[in-house]
């Protein structure tokens, strides 16, 4: 290609630096670096900390494995450190992180690269077993990766109540030309075993409107299929190519328009059942962490924050409560969140 003189593969970008620079690997590797975990745009009310990197599936839409190359763990060991170092005794530092979020590009798959495997369950379990963490929530994890024995980790009330499975579509012949190792039956005998063993937790998910090949038929299927379901909200994309995926060449692919005019269909179906969760919790007590305070004046601030099961809450109250978690009648739904009460002490 023309301009370029050196490339660095995947596995390899880790020398990158010495290489170029062509400095020695023991001088330039300093680790254990001092490290900022990343809070997110909270401040340090919640810290997202990476436990995994890359990706092994083979999702036909997806060039996720090729720019990240196969999924590689973090040891148990140093997760635990980087957690340690953002709670930092919760009880008595006003500042310390109140949440902490497991990433990962492939999050489920965390430990199946260890010599001696590992499950996410597993990593769960100790960090809620070894550490102070108020709260403990999950991003983004694959359904096929999970099992009916996943949801008894909702026994500890710390794991935040929240799933986000990404489906991508409600049909079956849609799902096996993705390459997704699932089925709309597989997933809703998951999603049942969740509700049964934590029955208010919020599910979300990810749709792709307009996938190539995508009849009518399949389309109806997908509708179907999340009307069932029920989820508490979630995202949908428009289909596009990415360069180097098998959908790319795909025959059949879907107009332009009718993938915009799918997508609309598909978010509007969401949105129903998105206010339907949230309508079950009004007149509820809740937990909230607030993560946004604004002085209204001097004896008032405007609170906002978010309760386990993701649901976005504002108040006003008399104490600035930033950082703190605090029990919160649900009163109403206004634009797509509650306003609420502290009940007094």
């Amino acid at each position: 290609m023309p301009g370029v003189s050196q490339v660095i593969p995947n596995a390899e970008k880790d020398h990158l630096v010495p290489q170029v620079l062509n400095i020695p690997e023991e001088e330039f590797n300093l680790e254990p670096l001092s490290r900022e975990l990343i809070p997110g745009a909270r401040l340090r009310t919640r810290a997202f900390i990476k436990v995994q990197d890359g990706c092994d599936n083979r999702c036909s839409f997806c060039i996720t494995t090729l720019a990240r190359g196969r999924g590689r763990s973090r040891p148990v060991a140093d997760i635990l450190a980087n957690i340690n170092e953002v709670v930092n005794d919760s009880s008595s530092n006003p500042s310390s992180a109140k949440e902490v979020v497991l990433t990962g590009v492939h999050l489920g798959s965390w430990g199946s690269d260890f010599s001696n495997p590992l499950h996410l369950s597993d990593l769960v379990k100790t960090i809620l077993r070894d550490t102070d963490v108020p709260r403990l929530r999950l991003s983004s994890l694959e359904p096929w990766d999970l099992d009916e024995d996943f949801f008894s980790l909702w026994d500890d009330t710390r794991l935040c109540r929240h799933l986000h499975l990404p489906l991508q579509s409600g049909s079956a012949d849609v799902l096996r030309r993705m390459a997704r190792k699932t089925t709309p039956g597989a997933f809703a005998s998951l999603v049942e075993a969740a509700r049964a063993a934590c029955p208010e937790i919020a599910i979300t998910t990810d749709l792709i409107a307009g996938f190539p090949g995508e009849t009518e038929q399949e389309f109806l299927e997908t509708m179907d299929f999340v009307r069932k379901v029920s989820f508490a909200g979630g995202h949908v994309f428009t289909y596009s190519p990415r360069p180097g995926t098998a959908a790319e060449s795909m025959p059949d692919q879907v107009p332009f328009p009718l993938r915009k005019e799918r997508n609309a269909m598909v978010r509007e179906v969401l949105f129903e059942s998105e206010q339907a969760y949230q309508n079950h919790f009004i007149n509820h007590t809740l937990p909230v962490l607030w993560e946004s305070v604004t002085s209204l004046d001097s004896d008032i601030w405007h609170l906002r924050g978010l309760t386990d099961n993701y649901l976005r809450v504002s108040t006003q109250a008399p104490h600035q409560l930033w950082n703190q978690i605090t029990p919160v009648l649900l009163t109403r739904i206004k634009d797509r969140g509650f306003e609420g009460v502290i009940p007094p002490i």
